[in-house]
């Protein structure tokens, strides 16, 4: 049982600030990189895989924060 104390659970939205910070230390074609990435995981289809759209919206976000329309 030893091998289980080092398991951390994380919460959703511990999860979800930990993508934003990794989104904030990207360079902009990184960031367009993964976009296009999660959007590709995101198109219509049948599979049992998790919903990938939650991880695009803070990529979305943080290009946003960066190229605000003028």
């Amino acid at each position: 049982m030893s091998h289980l104390k080092s398991i951390a659970f994380q919460s959703d939205e511990t999860h979800l600030e930990k993508l934003r910070e990794r989104l904030r230390q990207m360079a902009d074609d990184e960031l367009i990189k993964f976009g296009k990435q999660v959007r590709a995981l995101a198109a219509p289809r049948i599979g049992v895989l998790h919903d990938p759209w939650p991880a695009q919206l803070p990529a979305r976000e943080e290009w946003r924060r960066r190229h605000p329309k003028e």
